[in-house]
């Protein structure tokens, strides 16, 4: 691969190599030379050798080719007609000389009588001269100074909104005659899935089950998503008062009629205590009661929007009739937490950007329904033509999204990963940040669409006039083409950027550009693959931690080493022990109980 005459300045001092066979006569220029980022993959591959006798980028530019030359070939000496001598750094009596000579260069300032000052700079040297006309006012017609703004006051917490999430003591979920919340226990009516099948004629049947924390080591079908039960008591999604059933999450799993797994790439079907990494954002906690949801759907659906959106939408039906029973519960309040939107004007202004499937089939998101968390009044984000839509963090913080899709388990944000993303809530609480915003942006599946949908990001990231941003996307492969397009929307605008993804083995980035030079890590699998395992290799408050101090460094122009060639843990937990965080422990598929 051939190189641009920007890698080329950045590369003058590596060894010159033929990208592709050039002929006698050929003029050397960038466009003749490989790329030395690949370097060490080629000599991996024992596709190059490097010689001794070769001469760098510096020495061969502009010579003329003596004889043909195969690819990937060092150019040494004897092949080209002239090496060029690069000049060593000037001694430091020499560079003292040119200071003082240019500090020596005539400077004049004048007070003209057409009510400017006339500033000259001679010629020195290398320099032709500058010349300045500023007005001069006097007392009486200089206009108002702007009124200086307090040092004390930048940086300041402005509050915007506030959203009060009060979480519920659940102590016991069973299954009865009615549905309806007393004394800590939630009661669902058996019957209920009767009515809720009928919300979507895809939807061939739901059966409900309760799963106590004991009774793990059980098997479940491929998990489609977890999702929490919460709901407005007060205000719109973002503000006022949710309460949150507080020891309790709904599980869906689904087949189709023919018993096909609803899942795209990797399947987490299985025994439940070895499916899902228990404590993660997205996950069940460790102490949780499950009702699982398991839905079957019409044959061959499984794979198209419709067929997993109808296991979705009939199982919030009966989430919506718990909902309803919490809004009037005056149970026990385990803790409760209060969010706010707020402004710190002075600080670096950041986004976060989350990257969303958004490539059709049962690749799809729904955005601002009704309830936190919920499936009705809100819409999906391959509707939305898949555009960035801006949230604040309150309201992603109040179940803005709700997850449908089904990519590989490990790299999977389920819905309830949204309400507590790390990342959001590590911004927001950095007081040397002013979290201006979270942007959605669905991964479209053509690649036309998806520079489409990028460029709109950036223009949208420079209207915003920011400081630094970090781009997250779930999954890998296809998706990485938007993620590194985004990045590159960002980059070329001059904003510091910052890149999360899963990579490790398996999904390493199969393109790039000369922006993504400050990627942070998710994976958890010790081989680096997808493992299947249910909120693995996702955003983590570790991993969010170290997304939030590289861009900071970024932002403040702190050299960001580069990154390995390979994957390699050591380097994630270097980074963790710079900044006390505990070491990520890796694990094997069928090791968790």
């Amino acid at each position: 691969m051939s190189i641009t005459k920007e890698t080329l300045e950045k590369h003058l001092k590596d060894p010159a190599i033929f990208c592709c066979r050039r002929e006698k006569g050929l003029v050397i220029s960038a466009a003749d030379l490989e790329d030395p980022g690949l370097f060490e993959d080629m000599q991996d591959a024992g596709l190059l050798t490097l010689s001794p006798d070769g001469l760098r980028i510096e020495q061969v530019i502009g010579a003329t080719l003596l004889k043909d030359v195969e690819a990937l070939t060092p150019i040494t000496r004897d092949v080209i007609d002239r090496v060029n001598e690069v000049g060593e750094e000037k001694a430091p009596e020499i560079k003292a000389k040119e200071e003082k000579e240019v500090k020596e260069v005539k400077n004049v300032v004048e007070s003209g009588g057409d009510g400017m000052i006339h500033i000259e700079i001679g010629k020195a040297e290398k320099f032709e001269g500058l010349k300045l006309c500023v007005p001069v006012f006097s007392q009486g017609n200089a206009p108002a100074a702007p009124e200086a703004k307090s040092d004390e006051k930048l940086g300041e917490k402005t509050v915007i909104r506030q959203l009060l999430k009060k979480h519920i003591k659940i102590k016991d979920v069973k299954l009865g005659k009615e549905t309806k919340i007393k004394d800590g226990v939630i009661t669902i009516d058996k019957s209920i899935v009767e009515r809720a099948v009928k919300e979507d004629g895809l939807c061939k049947s739901l059966e409900l089950e309760v799963i106590h924390p004991s009774n793990r080591h059980i098997y479940t079908e491929t998990i489609m998503d977890i999702c929490p039960i919460a709901t407005k008591v007060e205000g719109e999604l973002g503000q006022g008062v949710t309460k949150v059933a507080d020891g309790v999450v709904f599980m869906l799993t689904g087949v189709d009629e023919d018993g096909v797994q609803v899942h795209e790439f990797g399947s987490s079907e299985g025994y439940l205590d070895e499916k899902m990494f228990f404590g993660h954002p997205g996950c069940a906690d460790e102490n949780d009661i499950i009702i699982r949801c398991h839905a079957v759907i019409q044959r061959l659906s499984g794979m198209t929007r419709p067929g997993p959106f109808a296991a979705h939408k009939c199982q919030d039906y009966i989430i919506q009739a718990v909902r309803e029973q919490l809004k009037d519960y005056e149970g026990e309040v385990v803790r409760e937490e209060v969010c706010e939107d707020v402004r710190r004007v002075g600080n670096p202004r950041v986004v976060l950007v989350k990257e969303i499937m958004g490539q059709g089939a049962m690749h799809d998101n729904i955005i601002c329904p009704l309830e936190p968390c919920g499936v009705l009044g809100g819409q999906k984000n391959v509707d939305c033509g898949n555009v960035p839509i801006i949230l604040t963090p309150n309201q992603v913080r109040d179940g803005s999204i709700h997850a449908l899709t089904c990519i590989g388990p490990a790299t999977k944000e389920m819905t309830r990963h949204y309400i507590r993303e790390p990342l959001v809530e590590g911004l927001a609480a950095d007081s040397e940040l002013d979290l201006i915003g979270v942007v959605f942006i669905g991964s479209p599946q053509v690649n036309d669409e998806k520079l489409w949908v990028s460029e709109r990001l950036g223009s949208m990231l420079e209207t915003l006039d920011l400081d630094g941003v970090i781009i997250t996307t779930e999954g890998f492969g296809n998706n990485h083409i938007d993620f590194i397009q985004h990045i590159g929307q960002a980059g070329k605008r001059n904003i510091p950027v910052v890149g999360v993804s899963f990579c490790a083995y398996q999904g390493q980035l199969v393109v790039g550009n000369e922006y993504a030079t400050a990627m942070v890590e998710e994976n958890m699998d010790k081989g680096g693959f997808e493992n299947d395992i249910a909120g693995c290799s996702c955003v983590t408050t570790e991993v969010a931690a170290r997304a939030i101090q590289m861009l900071k460094n970024r932002m403040a122009g702190v050299e960001v080493k580069p990154a390995q060639k390979k994957w390699n843990n050591d380097v994630i937990n270097a980074n963790n022990r710079l900044l006390g965080l505990p070491e990520t422990k890796l694990v094997e598929s069928g090791t968790l109980h």
